[in-house]
């Protein structure tokens, strides 16, 4: 997996970086065939000071890319929000690919117990 981890107006520090990508590893530990992982890291110039920290992400895993971004007052705060998406996404993604056609699998092991039967 290669892992990019950049900052917009913002110096990542390897405090930061560390964090991010223990956090990540939550999304590895439930889908394996991820590629490549690019996480961009902006401080906003707002003269409002709320959700001006933001946080995006873009997965490339087997078959597909997966984008979440997540905006709050706290970095750290925005890099969880941004992680709890991703791991929705990639489940949600993982179950697809698994459930491919669930109602023909349903119906032969309908078949076949039926057949078994007779």
């Amino acid at each position: 997996m290669n892992l990019t981890i950049s900052g917009h107006h913002l110096d990542v520090t390897p405090a930061l970086r560390s964090y991010v990508t223990s956090k990540l590893e939550r999304i590895t530990r439930h889908f394996d065939q991820v590629v490549d992982v690019k996480v961009l890291l902006t401080v906003e110039k707002q003269k409002e000071k709320d959700k001006r920290q933001r946080a995006e992400c873009n997965v490339r895993v087997k078959g597909s890319d997966l984008f979440a971004e997540s905006a709050h007052f706290d970095l750290y705060a925005a890099v969880d929000e941004l992680i709890d998406k991703l791991d929705r996404k990639v489940m949600k993604y993982k179950q697809r690919l698994q459930d491919h056609q669930p109602a023909l699998r349903r119906a032969t092991a309908q078949s076949a117990v039926a057949a078994a039967a007779a």
